[in-house]
């Protein structure tokens, strides 16, 4: 077993984690993705990174691989970055290609939300289980489907844009073009327009959290709903996949406890009873370690495959 290197590519941030062979994060850095300075930036300043990361192990001994978890849509196969609607700058990039060549190193390179789904099947959550959804709750909605152990990715790598599924034809006009998406109802703008909508006041997900848990019927309402189309889409995807684990990760499903309840109340009413009392919807057990060590594994699968 070797060290890897798992990276974090965010829209403001990337997170970098060094991960030894027993995966166990050993050492951290963090930086601004500064996305329009271009590709040859980035590409140096996590090749820094890494340096420093690599500092951290003993005298001859270096990380073996690099796994990166990206904001979709991505090719896998060739790791390229496509269109991004919030990373511009790096836009439609030979990513893995480029961080490849520079470091001397194999780099993988996947969807973040799929990446982080890696870390929870195997370190966290999902621990144990044979299949698993993950889906990602933050400032837009994502998931990854692992069916006996590997990645769903469909016919054109889709699989698992459970964000755009419709729980409610009569719901609000997504930004997709459709009307009712999951993303609609629990996505932390949607969480904070739903609020605004109720009550006037503009406020983020995380305090409509706090007012919640304070009693602001207003704010419970907010999180009901969401959790019931989650639900929804749980109980949708239960039926038409029969898988029984979900894990739920992202910073809006930070607030499980008032989040989580009513997904699985609701799940009951939208599947058939024998589905659905088998279905376990779980908090991610990682948080945001889990794209880290996701892409860790995924690093390491590359290297010994």
């Amino acid at each position: 077993m070797t060290y890897s290197i798992g990276i974090d590519l965010g829209g403001s941030k990337i997170a970098l984690g060094l991960v030894s062979p027993q995966d166990e994060i050993l050492a951290r850095r963090r930086i601004d993705t500064d996305a329009d300075a271009g590709l040859q930036s980035v590409i140096e300043r996590i090749a820094r990174e890494v340096a420093a990361l690599n500092a951290e192990l003993p005298a001859g001994v270096t990380a073996a691989a690099v796994g990166v978890g990206a904001p979709g849509p991505v090719d896998h196969i060739s790791g390229d970055l496509l269109t991004l609607v919030n990373l511009p700058g790096i836009s439609n990039t030979p990513f893995r290609r480029a961080l490849s060549e520079r470091l001397s190193l194999p780099v993988a390179l996947d969807h973040d939300a799929k990446v982080a789904a890696l870390g929870e099947f195997h370190f966290g959550a999902g621990q144990d289980r044979n299949s698993m959804i993950y889906i990602v709750i933050g400032t837009g909605v994502g998931a990854a489907i692992i069916y006996e152990g590997a990645l769903l990715y469909g016919e054109s790598n889709s699989a698992g844009e459970s964000g755009h599924m419709t729980v409610d034809p009569n719901g609000h006009r997504c930004h997709c073009g459709s009307r009712g998406c999951l993303e609609t109802y629990t996505a932390g703008p949607a969480l904070s327009r739903h609020y605004a909508s109720a009550t006037g006041d503009v406020i983020s997900g995380d305090e409509i959290a706090r007012r919640a848990r304070a009693g602001d019927e207003s704010a419970r309402r907010v999180f009901h709903d969401a959790g019931n189309a989650l639900g929804i889409a749980i109980a949708s995807l239960a039926m038409t996949l029969n898988i029984e684990t979900f894990v739920i990760g992202g910073s809006v499903a930070q607030a499980g406890d008032l989040l989580l309840p009513p997904a699985r109340e609701s799940l009951k009413g939208y599947s058939f009873k024998a589905v659905s009392a088998r279905v376990k919807v779980f908090a991610s057990a990682l948080g945001e370690d889990a794209p880290i060590l996701g892409a860790a594994h995924m690093a390491r699968t590359l290297r010994t495959s």
